[in-house]
This record gives structure tokens, C-alpha cells and sequence, in this order.
């Protein structure tokens, strides 16, 4: 019996996210034997600060990917918005299963029933530009922490923006009170997304993750993150992409990108008819109308 070691961040999302992936690999190998290595990451223990001040995204990957660098786990499971958009040379991006619903929601109100000049919680740069660019009115706060801690805040504050897959995940949906379409608020890059790493040089575990990968889920992510790269990385400017397939088989990507939380804001869309690259050519299309 093979024993496949799974990196995770040690919230309750994160667990679900290992246990769901470590279902989808003894469904397709029934004889594997998984351990789930849960870790503390630094993003996960200085919540009092926002994300741009202590690191950006790395801070919820750098050190369950080092459990794989250093040997103590065989794959790492993240949500692969919380990815940086480059992967380090010994690690491999090896399957992002099939996604979720990528739309964010609002728990305590609609955003059509906020009150004029409703304070609405979120550690998002990206969701206090799309909000403030909807309802100019909007006053917003602060809010990081796990799901469980967002939601027990949430009685403080008029509304707070999530991640609806994760309420999903969690078993409560029925406190989303809003979900809010991609075409207008743009999903942050790959949000919904699971991506699962191994080391690069590790053949078996790359074959054994290859039963796992979604092509189209793939596809839509790694056009999602050329954006991001083109971007510059881990780019601090409140920036968003959502890509589908359509019918035929195109990939249409929209993308958003703001100055500030609150300053101007730019939107646009590519498909995959019109540019081979279009999440790194509406990335540079998007920075010039920002001047």
C-alpha cells in the first residue's frame, strides 16, 4: 500500500480542501493510504494586519511548500488564489481539479438593500475597489481571519464579502445572502481553484496527480494567472480575472484592475480567438488605461 503525505494549511477550509483531494486520488487509486500533514502559516497567524503589510499571498503558501521541498509531505493542497503566480523551480503545479463556483457573496444583506453609507468588511483590495466602484456610498472596514472568525464578526458590520465556495465547502450557504455575478465583480485570480503541488522531479507522484487534473479547469486558472504574472507577481494593485469556455471551445477572459480600493478603476475582456497570451495581453492593455 503506497502512503501519499498531503501539506495543508491547518483551517477547517484548508482540511476540506486536503480531504477532498485525497478522496479524488483513492477514488482513482484505490489501494493509497493518505496522511494529511496540517501546517501553521504566517498568514494564518498574524491576522491583525492586512495581507500587503506581512507578505502578500506567499504567506498562506511559502511554508506548506517547504513541507514538500524538505521532505515531509509528497503533494501540497492550496486554494490556488493564494498561490503567487510564480511557482519555485523544484515544485510543479501537477492537477487543479474541477473548480467551484468562483462568485463571491455577501453575508448580512443584499448589495442593492445596503443602507446609504453601510460599512461593509473586507481584507480584499480587490473587493473594496469593485464595491466602491458599485456603491460609491459604501464605508468599509478591516477583516481577516478564518471563515469561522469572519463570521462571527459579522453582526458588527452592515455586510462582510466572502468567498461563497467557501461557506459551500463548509456546509453553510445558507448564510449567503448575496452571490455576486463574475461578469461584474470580477473573482480574484483563480478563486474557487484548487491547486495541488509535488515536487517537479517526482515522477510518480506527477503521474499519480495527472488522474486528478481537470483540462478545462487548468485552462481557465493558468489563463488567470498569465495575468497575474504580466501584473508583476504578487501585485499589490487591487486586480481581479475570471476566464470561461465558451461553447466552442474559446476561452474568454474579463479582467478588472484598480489605482486603490478606491480610486479608478479599469475593466476589459480577451478571448482566446484574438490573443494566444490573453491573460498577459489584457494585463498590459488594463495598465496602460490606467495611465
Amino acid at each position: 500500500m503506497s502512503i501519499v503525505r498531503i501539506a495543508t494549511r491547518a483551517s477547517a477550509l484548508a482540511r476540506w480542501q486536503a480531504e477532498h483531494v485525497a478522496g479524488l486520488l483513492v477514488a482513482a487509486v484505490a489501494d493509497l493510504e493518505i496522511e494529511v500533514v496540517p501546517l501553521s502559516t504566517e498568514g494564518d497567524r498574524r491576522t491583525d494586519l492586512p495581507l500587503s503589510e506581512i507578505g502578500g499571498k506567499g504567506v498562506f503558501a511559502t511554508e506548506v511548500q517547504q513541507a514538500l521541498l524538505d521532505g515531509r509531505a509528497d503533494i501540497a493542497v492550496h486554494s490556488a488564489k493564494d498561490l503567487p503566480a510564480a511557482t519555485p523551480s523544484e515544485l510543479v503545479i501537477a492537477a487543479i481539479p474541477q473548480r467551484g463556483d468562483a462568485r463571491d457573496a455577501l453575508v448580512g444583506g443584499t448589495l442593492a438593500d445596503l443602507r446609504e453609507g453601510a460599512m461593509v468588511a473586507t481584507g480584499s483590495a480587490r473587493r473594496r475597489a469593485l464595491l466602491a466602484d458599485l456603491r460609491p456610498d459604501l464605508e468599509f472596514a478591516e477583516l481577516r481571519g478564518n471563515m469561522a472568525t469572519r463570521l462571527s464578526k459579522a453582526a458588527d458590520f452592515d455586510a462582510i464579502v466572502v468567498a461563497g465556495v467557501a461557506l459551500e465547502r463548509l456546509g453553510l450557504a445558507e448564510q449567503i445572502d448575496d452571490w455576486l455575478d463574475t461578469e461584474t465583480f470580477v473573482p480574484q485570480v483563480a478563486q474557487a481553484a484548487l491547486a495541488v503541488e509535488c515536487r517537479a522531479g517526482d515522477s510518480d507522484t506527477r503521474g499519480l496527480l495527472g488522474l486528478i487534473d481537470d483540462a478545462e479547469s487548468r485552462r481557465r486558472v493558468m489563463a488567470e494567472r498569465d495575468f497575474l504574472v504580466e501584473l508583476g507577481g504578487d501585485c499589490s494593485l487591487p486586480a481581479g480575472a475570471h476566464a470561461v469556455i465558451g461553447d466552442s471551445g474559446e476561452l474568454v477572459l474579463r479582467a478588472v484592475l484598480a489605482d486603490s480600493p478606491g480610486g479608478h478603476l479599469v475593466r476589459g475582456q480577451l478571448s482566446s480567438v484574438e490573443s494566444v497570451n490573453p491573460g498577459g495581453e489584457l494585463a498590459i492593455k488594463l495598465r496602460a488605461l490606467l495611465g
